[in-house]
């Protein structure tokens, strides 16, 4: 019965290594996910800057006046 009760502890050794491994790789992958969206964010906000001054100079200027029919 020893021998068994060693088996499965050396099962469940493995399980929790292989286990670790794989929260240790997610991990990383957030972790590099996270640069992604941070560098996305910063050239988005860059973009969305530049769309907006170049909205400003092309845009005509509207006058105020008052419809016709008033």
């Amino acid at each position: 019965m020893s021998e068994n009760l060693s088996d499965r502890l050396t099962e469940l050794e493995i399980r929790n290594a292989e286990q670790e491994k794989t929260i240790e790789d997610l991990s990383g992958e957030i972790a590099e996910q996270w640069k992604l969206i941070t560098a996305l964010n910063k050239k988005l906000s860059a973009l969305t800057d530049r769309f907006l001054e170049l909205e400003e100079q092309t845009a005509p200027e509207v006058s105020v006046t008052k419809p016709p029919h008033w």
